[in-house]
């Protein structure tokens, strides 16, 4: 409000101002003479001051026409003016609109307006580290792959874009499979932005493929470097890639270089099954059966596994079943209610003919989990206490379909492994096995292998025959004792991959 009376008190004054000053000419007498190629011109004080404005304006429009033509004549020239400031203007906003068109189109999956955009933005641009990457992708989007390729040839030229060129045709040769040069460009990208997850990623993914565990390591210490792995995630996987390196080293057939090289994988990773393995293997190697002891015994720890128990029987092969099965108390007693301790507790009573403490250590798995191993041992226990064949044949029978048991399972893909790898061989994916139970498909078999238990007969009906007759089953204090493993050769000698769990 004040500053609006404050502009109308200044309009008024000068107004005022105005109407005085124009009063005061007219009341002046005399005026301006001009006298110009002998005319002459008499001029009042009020047409001079009027002539004098006049002049000053026509002087101003001749300095701007002046300002103008010079222009002109410099944007002919080449010269930067404020006309050719105008058109470059007036072609970045149309290139700056075609490229926000080519990103959309880019985004909604239209390759080939995408790229017409693109083209458009370069015309107008001349900026192709940012129409390039559009135009490359717009045409793998398209299936255009080699002027994708060629686009992102044109990116290496400019260090600024070299690491996004090498990256597009990385991509673009994982897509055709050619892991070789993959592994290459990878590399190469890896030197030029080492801290990129990405790239780390890749690269350690194609150097485990490779079986380059050395390269491997440095990789994986750079994602540890750069905060891109969290640190006990980086220590599980260097015991991997060091198991890894042992195993090759073994299979050059050089003992302490594996040795030692196992022994470091588990004390990177000592709930590593496959490196306590192989460190307990090097120790008894060694002779030093007290060190491989301490190693199964701290895996058995963090987690009960077969090869484990195999092992720890191999420290003192020549020792009787009773001494056995008081040696291995010490790892049936850190974990007594696991499956794999209950398991492997049956089978140290059977061996030592003691098959009713092996019925009660193995308790209730036949019904709650009734794996193939399981039933086998169950047919181990019935024969060793003097039951029937059929009775035998019954357990044996629901092995044969019965479902396998935990194995080394890939946890991307599901695919089941005979043994423990770093890399799944069927998606190549790094560390990525655990011993655990497969996904069990509801596709019945093809063999009528379900059927078999009624063909032999329902087991409990054999079983309580045979209490029933005396003379119809065998005599446990004479019945011939054979091992669950002589059991699955008689009676199913083609499931050789249960013979082998053990």
């Amino acid at each position: 409000m004040l500053w609006a009376i404050i502009k109308i008190v200044v309009f008024v004054a000068l107004v005022s101002a105005a109407a005085f000053g124009a009063g005061h000419l007219l009341e002046l007498e005399g005026g301006v003479r001009i006298v110009m190629a002998g005319q002459e011109f008499n001029l009042t004080p009020l047409i001079s001051v009027v002539a004098l404005v006049l002049l000053v304006l026509v002087v101003w429009l001749f300095l701007k026409l002046a300002a103008l033509v010079i222009a002109v004549l410099k944007f002919i020239n080449g010269d930067e003016t404020a006309i050719s400031r105008y058109f470059d203007k007036n072609r970045q906003e149309k290139g700056y609109k075609a490229l926000s068109e080519g990103l959309m189109a880019l985004a909604s999956g239209e390759g080939d307006t995408a790229m017409s955009r693109a083209s458009r933005a370069e015309r107008y641009l001349r900026k192709p580290d940012l129409t390039n990457l559009i135009t490359a992708q717009a045409a793998e989007m398209s299936g255009d792959k080699q002027k994708a390729e060629a686009v992102y040839k044109r990116l290496l030229k400019d260090e600024k874009t070299r690491f996004v060129g090498v990256r597009g045709i990385l991509r673009q040769k994982l897509s055709d499979g050619d892991t070789e040069t993959a592994l290459k460009l990878a590399e190469k990208a890896f030197r030029i932005k080492p801290a990129h997850e990405e790239i780390q990623d890749t690269l350690l993914q194609l150097q485990t493929q490779s079986e380059d565990w050395a390269g491997a390591r440095e990789t994986l210490n750079a994602k540890l470097k750069h905060g891109n792995m969290p640190r006990d995630v980086h220590r599980r996987r260097e015991a991997v890639l060091a198991l890894s390196e042992a195993r090759d080293v073994a299979d050059d057939s050089k003992g302490i270089e594996a040795r030692e090289a196992a022994i470091e994988a588990n004390r990177l990773s000592p709930d590593l099954v496959p490196a306590a393995v192989m460190a307990a293997h090097g120790y008894i190697d060694q002779g030093s059966k007290r060190y491989a002891s301490r190693v199964i015994r701290k895996a058995w720890e963090a987690q009960p596994h077969p090869d484990l128990a195999r092992v720890f029987a191999e420290i003192e092969p020549e020792e009787t079943p009773s001494a056995r099965l008081k040696r291995f108390g010490k790892l049936i007693k850190v974990h007594p209610d696991h499956r794999e301790t209950r398991l492997l507790e049956a089978e140290l009573h059977i061996a030592a003919e003691d098959f009713p403490s092996a019925r009660r250590a193995i308790g209730n798995l036949p019904e709650e989990d009734p794996d193939s191993w399981v039933l086998t041992i169950m047919a181990a226990v019935e024969r060793g206490e003097g039951f029937s064949d059929e009775v035998v044949k019954g357990w044996l029978a629901r092995a044969l379909s019965a479902p396998r048991g935990p194995q080394w399972v890939c946890d991307n893909c599901h695919h089941i492994h005979v043994e423990w790898a770093p890399v799944c061989e069927n998606c190549h994916a790094f560390d990525t096995l655990r011993w655990r139970e497969p996904p069990r498909s509801s596709v019945s078999m093809p063999t009528g292998m379900e059927m078999l238990p009624l063909i032999v007969g329902s087991i409990e009906d054999r079983r309580e025959e045979a209490l029933d007759d005396p003379g119809n089953g065998e005599d446990a204090s004479d019945a011939s004792l054979v091992t669950d493993a002589e059991i699955v050769e008689e009676e199913a000698p083609g499931d050789a991959d249960e013979q082998g769990r053990k």
